[in-house]
C-alpha cells in the first residue's frame, strides 16, 4: 500500500510539473498563462483528491479485513485455551481421585 501511494503521488507530481512547465514556456499572454496554471492546479487538486479518497477507502477496507481476521484468531485462541483448560481440569480431578483413594488406604490402617 505504501508503494501504491508513492507511485500515485509521483505520477501526480510529474503531471503537475510537466503541465506547469508546458504552460510557462507556451507563447501566450500572461493572463492566459495564469488562467491555464490555475486550471491545471484545479485539475491536479481534483486528481489528488480522488487519489486520496481511493487510498482512504483502500486503507479502511484493509483495516476492516485485518480486524475481522484478528477477531477470528482471538476466538480460535480462546477456544483452544478453553479445551486445554478442560484437559488440565480433567487431569487434576483424576489425580485428586487417586490421592483420595490412597488417603482412604492410610486411614483404614
Amino acid at each position: 500500500m505504501g508503494k501504491e501511494s508513492s507511485t500515485l503521488l509521483g505520477i501526480l507530481a510529474g503531471t503537475a510539473i510537466g503541465a506547469t512547465l508546458g504552460i510557462l514556456f507556451a507563447p501566450d499572454k500572461g493572463s492566459k498563462t495564469r488562467q491555464r496554471i490555475a486550471d491545471e492546479a484545479a485539475t491536479v487538486r481534483d486528481k489528488m483528491s480522488e487519489g486520496a479518497e481511493h487510498l482512504r477507502d483502500k486503507v479502511a477496507d484493509t483495516v476492516s479485513s485485518k480486524r475481522e481476521s484478528l477477531d477470528e484468531k482471538l476466538d480460535h485462541i480462546i477456544s483452544d485455551a478453553s479445551h486445554k483448560t478442560e484437559d488440565v481440569i480433567t487431569s487434576l480431578e483424576k489425580r485428586l481421585n487417586d490421592l483420595k483413594a490412597k488417603n482412604k488406604k492410610y486411614q483404614k490402617s
